[in-house]
C-alpha cells in the first residue's frame, strides 16, 4: 500500500486534486476582481452619479459607516431565516416519513402541498399580514418557500430504497419502524440532505419577500425592508451594501449547508466523493 501511495500515478492524482482545489478558489476570485475593475472603470468614466450607479468603492465606504443598522437589520432577517429552516426541516422531514407510513394521508395531504408551494408568495405574503400579526407572517412565508423542497426530496428519498433490501429486512422480521430508521432514513440521507441544502437559500428569499411587503419601520426592521427605504430615499448606495449583505448571508448558508452534507456523505456517498478526472 505504501508503494502504491507513492507511486507515480498516485502522486500526480494527488497534484491533479491539489490543482482542482486551487483552481475553483483562483478562478471565481479572478473573474470578481475583473467585475469589480469594470465597474469602477465604467462609473468613473462615465461620471455616473452615485445615486443612479455607486461605485464598488463606495459600497464598501456605505457599508462600513452604515454597519450598525445594517448589521442589526441582517440579524433579524437571518433570525427568522433560520427558524424558517428549521420548522421547514422538522415538518418536510416528519411528513414526508407519514407519507412513507400511511399511504392515506399522502393522497390526502400531498395535493395541498403542491397548491403551496405552486402559489406565489409575493401573492401570499399580502394576505397573512392580514391575518397574523407581523412577525408570524414573515416567519410563515419563510416557512412556505423552504417547507415544500424538503417535503419533495425526503419523500423520493423514501421511495428510492432497494427494493430487495426491504424485503431482506422483512424477511428476518424487522418491524416496518425498524425498516424506517435502519433502512430507509439513511438511505434518504442524500435527498433529505439535498432538500435542506436548497430550503436554507429558499427561506431566506421567503423572509425577504414577506418583509418588503411588510415594510414595518423601527429597530425591528429586517434587511429587506432598509433595502425599500434605501430606494425611496435615493440612497443607492445603502441600498446596494444592503444587497451585498444578503448575498453574503446566502451565500454563507449555502456552503454551510454544503459541508454539513459533505461531513455526513463524505465516507460513504458517491455524490461527496473526490471524481478522478
Amino acid at each position: 500500500m505504501a508503494a502504491e501511495s507513492g507511486s507515480p500515478l498516485a502522486r500526480g492524482r494527488a497534484e491533479g486534486r491539489k490543482r482542482d482545489r486551487a483552481l475553483r478558489i483562483a478562478l471565481p476570485l479572478i473573474v470578481l476582481a475583473l467585475v469589480l475593475a469594470i465597474w469602477e472603470l465604467a462609473v468613473r468614466i462615465g461620471n455616473i452619479p452615485p445615486y443612479v450607479l455607486p461605485d464598488p468603492a463606495l459600497i464598501l465606504r456605505t457599508l462600513v459607516n452604515d454597519w450598525s443598522v445594517l448589521f442589526q437589520s441582517l440579524l433579524v432577517t437571518l433570525l427568522t431565516t433560520f427558524e424558517g429552516f428549521l420548522l421547514a426541516a422538522v415538518g418536510g422531514v416528519g411528513l414526508a416519513v407519514l407519507f412513507n407510513q400511511s399511504r392515506l394521508v399522502e393522497y390526502s395531504l400531498y395535493p395541498y402541498a403542491v397548491i403551496l408551494q405552486v402559489t406565489p408568495i409575493v401573492a401570499v405574503a399580502p394576505l397573512l399580514l392580514i391575518y397574523l400579526p407581523q412577525p408570524l407572517a414573515v416567519l410563515a412565508c419563510a416557512w412556505i418557500v423552504a417547507f415544500f423542497p424538503v417535503l419533495a426530496n425526503t419523500t423520493l428519498g423514501l421511495r428510492s430504497v432497494d427494493r430487495n433490501l426491504t424485503d431482506l429486512f422483512s424477511l428476518y422480521g424487522a418491524s416496518r419502524w425498524q425498516i424506517l430508521w435502519n433502512l430507509k432514513l439513511p438511505s434518504a440521507l442524500p435527498y433529505i440532505l439535498g432538500g435542506l441544502r436548497i430550503a436554507g437559500g429558499l427561506s431566506l428569499i421567503g423572509a425577504v419577500v414577506a418583509e418588503i411587503a411588510a415594510g414595518s419601520a423601527g429597530s425591528g426592521s429586517g434587511l429587506a425592508y432598509r433595502i425599500s427605504e434605501s430606494g425611496y430615499r435615493l440612497n443607492i448606495p445603502r441600498m446596494f451594501a444592503a444587497l451585498l449583505l444578503l448575498s453574503v448571508a446566502g451565500i454563507v448558508i449555502f456552503y454551510l449547508l454544503s459541508l454539513i452534507n459533505y461531513l455526513a456523505l463524505r465516507r460513504w456517498h458517491e455524490s461527496a466523493l473526490e471524481v478522478e478526472r
